[in-house]
């Protein structure tokens, strides 16, 4: 689509509704300056006058707490923060992308092999481009502009988001749309687990490819079953806000670490890879051997599983009849068995530092005063981001009680979006 054919689309009656859908009621108008900038910059640093408008979003987890790697269960949702693109095919065998996020990135389709340094975006799209290929797909060259909302450090999958969008790209650019959101996230999943070392699952490529709210059970980690749950947190007055606290994530590799590998020790004990495969009437019965065999650590994580797998589904139930009441009191519960179960908001190798317990406990101190929401620790843990689900009439009360405490600019208010990843040219 030409420029002034992609310019009359953003600034469309359509298109408004479609980025109230994608960003929320109160940010469209801003979400179609944005593509508009989006536009100025891809036509000025590429002169192509022909493209298309792509959209990627992050994800929140909102249920299931380091439940994936053990063949659990999950709730997640896909959230209004993105990663936007402009993009079209410059018929060359290279792949041009610039973003102020992830800087600029030159690919030779016919030298795709990983440099061995498992790390950076460059590594990330050669690994997502070469698995395409190899699953028999068309890939031309193409050059994009990326701009990205995504909280950095936050655990809402900013490089999911990256490899789903240089999917769609490929999908809608010489594919006619055929590859399926499935497809990106074992795509994406390659790409992390040979171009970057990291022994990736599928939630969070899942979830931002597909979009909506999804519960996903992993009892086959290669296949997992996905169920699309149909509800919408800003109809029911609610919006879900991620409160960054202080130390990244990434900081707590080694911890986070632990938490798959006791929970896969527990099970191996009775001779399985993880404990969707185990009863939980064994780890009681077995408990003091477990003890001995494990640590006590390893065994109340197990208990953690089976109780949030519970939730997971507890939480589907209230959603799906409505019961927002049901829903929250096990998104607290949920935060409660992490941080007394799992044993994740903060780190043992550094207890001055808890800044997960500190946020929450805050939070709580806010919710208790209003009688109205609830809170978790979000993703991985240790340090980053909490999550809390709060009220639309008194969010800005909440933000302004956490920025106040924590610093300003540390709450982002989001909601779930029921759109993946997706070519908005497609979608109108």
């Amino acid at each position: 689509m030409d420029i002034s054919k992609n310019m009359k689309m953003i600034r469309s009656t359509d298109c408004r509704v479609l980025f109230r859908k994608l960003y929320g009621t109160k940010k469209a108008e801003a979400a179609a300056l944005r593509y508009e900038n989006i536009i100025d910059v891809f036509v000025k640093r590429y002169k192509s006058q022909d493209f298309q408008l792509f959209s990627s979003p992050g994800r929140v987890e909102i249920g299931g707490n380091h439940t994936d790697h053990n063949f659990g269960k999950v709730l997640g949702g896909s959230i209004t923060f993105d990663i936007a693109a402009a993009a079209a095919a410059n018929q060359t065998p290279i792949v041009n992308i610039y973003s102020e996020r992830f800087g600029e990135i030159t690919i030779s389709l016919s030298a795709l092999e990983s440099n061995k340094t498992y790390k950076g975006s460059r590594e990330l799209a050669k690994g997502v481009l070469r698995a395409l290929m190899e699953m028999g797909y068309k890939v031309g060259g193409f050059d994009a502009y990326l701009d990205s909302s995504i909280i950095k450090s936050a655990g809402v999958s900013s490089s999911a988001a990256f490899e789903n969008i240089l999917c769609q790209i490929v999908s809608t650019l010489f594919n006619q749309g055929s590859i399926e959101p499935r497809t990106y996230a074992y795509a994406g999943q390659f790409a992390e687990n040979i171009y970057w070392k990291k022994a990736s699952g599928l939630l969070d490529q899942l979830t931002c490819g597909i979009g909506g709210i999804l519960a996903i059970n992993f009892v086959n980690p290669e296949d997992p079953l996905i169920r699309k749950i149909d509800f919408s947190f800003e109809a029911c007055g609610y919006n879900i806000i991620l409160v960054q606290t202080g130390n990244e994530h990434e900081d707590f590799k080694e911890e986070y670490s632990a938490i798959p590998h006791d929970m896969k020790k527990i099970a191996g004990y009775f001779g399985y890879k993880g404990l969707g495969q185990v009863f939980e009437e064994k780890i009681l019965f077995n408990l003091q051997s477990l003890r001995a065999y494990a640590g006590d650590r390893a065994v109340m994580r197990a208990l953690h599983f089976y109780a949030e797998n519970g939730r997971v589904e507890n939480e589907i139930e209230a959603l799906r009849s409505g019961n927002f009441d049901k829903f929250l009191d096990n998104v607290k519960e949920s935060g409660d068995s992490s941080w007394k179960y799992l044993q994740n908001c903060y780190s043992i190798k550094n207890p001055e530092e808890q800044g997960i317990c500190i946020g929450l406990a805050i939070s709580e101190l806010f919710i208790k005063r209003h009688k109205r929401g609830a809170c978790r620790v979000h993703g991985g843990g240790f340090g980053g981001v909490i999550m809390a689900i709060i009220p639309e009439e008194i969010t800005s009360q909440y933000v302004f009680h956490m920025e106040n405490l924590l610093g300003k600019g540390c709450a982002y208010v989001t909601s779930i979006r029921p759109y993946g990843s997706a070519c908005l040219n497609e979608l109108l």
